[in-house]
């Protein structure tokens, strides 16, 4: 089992042609309402992907909250842990131009979330199941949460973002930490743009109490590293439409391929391609894709 302690948010998604200048009015090409929180789009991800899921989370006392449950619920995932606060749910608003994205986020329910629910939430939780989380709830009980499935001897995943800075005492929790390049250079300092700045950053992480990394580059792909052994998995040349969600595909895929007993590499590898097809499509939890389409695009020669 997998369980994800994370937000959950709806996004407020607009296409536009360009950033419009301080104090200007731009009109849309297009704008869609769509499920997202790093912490749904993971569960979501892993879920679709083959992994039986359960979230951990808040929603607001809003018909968002109630959308984001039943959404999670129609992909399979667990929601008996998902519960409802007394404020309105966690939003994101997004801008993409010209395949990238900005994202303002407002924490909403997700900020109410306790180190009580996350007892509720692990208390059936064993040996070898996994643990997922981000930072956007209370990072203080992110930390708890990674300590109490580090007790249980749970794998534990962390996607540091959004980031800011960590402990080690934190870091020494997860069994596996999943930065982008600008989590990466809060975290360590290092901005991770060549091979020896990825060494570096490894070295810096590994001494702050990492035990294996895998850092996503973007375009560039990802760098996996497994004690003294860095392996660059190269990015999939597709056509890109909207990258949100595009990171959570990736550690939601990871998580599920090391329960099905891949090595770190071999399911960042795989990850590689899930989030690959993603990207080729708007949208965070619905554009998500799973094992049978990641499969016929790698089987088609599009990955």
């Amino acid at each position: 089992m997998i369980y994800v302690v994370g937000s959950l948010n709806m996004d407020l998604t607009a296409a536009i042609s360009r950033m419009p200048k301080a104090g200007e009015t731009l009109a849309a090409d297009s704008f869609l309402f769509s499920a997202g929180g790093k912490g749904a789009n993971q569960a979501a991800a892993a879920q679709k992907l083959g992994g039986g899921v359960a979230m951990i989370g808040k929603v607001g006392n809003d018909a968002f909250g109630a959308e984001l449950k039943d959404n999670l619920s129609k992909y399979g995932v667990r929601t008996d842990c998902v519960k409802t606060a007394d404020c309105p749910t966690g939003l994101a608003m997004i801008t993409v131009c010209r395949g990238n994205n900005r994202i303002l986020l407002y924490g909403g329910a997700n900020q109410t979330l306790t180190n009580a629910d996350i007892d509720e939430g692990l208390k059936n939780a064993k040996a070898g199941d996994v643990l997922m989380a981000q930072l956007e709830v209370p990072l203080e009980v992110t930390e708890y949460a990674l300590k109490v499935a580090s007790h249980k001897g749970m794998i534990t995943i962390l996607n540091p973002a959004p980031a800011v800075p960590l402990s080690s005492s934190m870091i020494e929790l997860c069994e596996l930490i999943v930065p982008n390049e600008t989590e990466t250079e809060i975290l360590t300092g290092v901005m991770p743009d060549c091979e020896v700045n990825v060494a570096l950053a490894v070295q810096k992480l590994q001494q702050m109490g990492a035990r294996n990394i895998i850092i996503t580059l973007g375009s560039k792909g990802s760098a996996v590293a497994v004690g003294k052994e860095i392996t660059l998995i190269p990015a999939k040349k597709v056509k890109v439409v909207d990258t949100t969600a595009a990171g959570d595909t990736f550690v939601g895929a990871v998580a599920v391929r090391l329960t099905m007993g891949d090595d770190i590499v071999s399911a960042a590898q795989f990850a590689t391609c899930a989030s690959a097809v993603k990207i080729t499509r708007r949208g965070a939890t619905s554009a998500i894709p799973s094992t049978r389409e990641v499969e016929d695009a790698i089987k088609k020669g599009l990955l």
